[in-house]
């Protein structure tokens, strides 16, 4: 079973300027995903997919490979996801390579490691499912929201109002950290929540969505304490 990692790192970061290579702790961020890629020792490839030529050269540094870089399609803020994997193995297959089973991890993930990455490529080959997503339980109830209603607050769920929280169904959401599918799988769906999806739970110390400096700050706390 050939593998693929693929960490989506494209130049256009508007929210955090050049955030994909911006110091997290010492180091680019795209590092982290570069380096639990490579350690982990299950993936035949890892390859960063950018068009800018700065990222493509701290992606080499830090050891994955740039055989092509983005097309201005897939370099837009209106580029998919999906768009980008697709071009991406569309390259590959080109240089006369296909893989049985494909990871797109993100660059801003320091939270990732190798060994998390080595359990989910060992989950998934062994498995019948299609894909393998990392997830976190919300940290409270769904159940329990509210929203405002001509200035008052209203519950959304009257009904689980007064029901105790360890007797509701726990939620999850995606962690934003990584997705593993079947190579056919996804050029068939042309995405990776897709078929059967095996759950990956994480811990909420783990998972930390990095959109503003604020998410920043506090990504960098998280670290910190997991690693002293």
């Amino acid at each position: 079973m050939r593998t693929l990692a693929i960490i989506t790192a494209r130049g256009g970061s508007k929210r955090i300027p050049r955030k994909n290579i911006k110091d997290f702790n010492g180091k680019p961020i795209m590092a982290y995903s570069i380096e639990a890629a490579t350690g982990s020792g299950v993936f035949d490839k890892v390859m960063v997919s950018t068009e800018d030529m700065e990222i493509a050269e701290i992606a080499r540094e830090y050891g994955a490979e740039v055989p092509f870089l983005r097309s201005e399609r897939t370099a837009g803020d209106f580029a998919t996801t999906s768009d980008v994997i697709e071009e991406v193995l569309a390259g590959y297959k080109k240089l006369g390579e296909v893989f049985d089973l494909i990871a797109c991890i993100y660059p801003t993930a320091p939270f990732i490691t190798a060994a998390r990455l080595k359990e989910a490529v060992d989950i998934l080959g062994k498995s019948d499912a299609d894909s393998l997503i990392p997830v976190v339980r919300f940290s409270f109830p769904p159940q329990r929201a509210m929203e405002i209603q001509d200035g008052l607050l209203v519950f959304r769920q009257p009904e689980y109002m007064n029901t105790r929280s360890q007797d509701l169904t726990p939620h999850y959401h995606d962690a934003g950290q990584f997705y593993l599918s079947r190579t056919e799988s996804f050029l068939k769906n042309h995405r990776f929540m897709a078929g059967r999806i095996l759950p990956m739970e994480l811990t909420e110390i783990e998972v930390q969505d990095i959109d503003n400096p604020v998410d920043w700050q506090l990504a960098e706390l998280k670290y910190k304490l997991i690693h002293g």
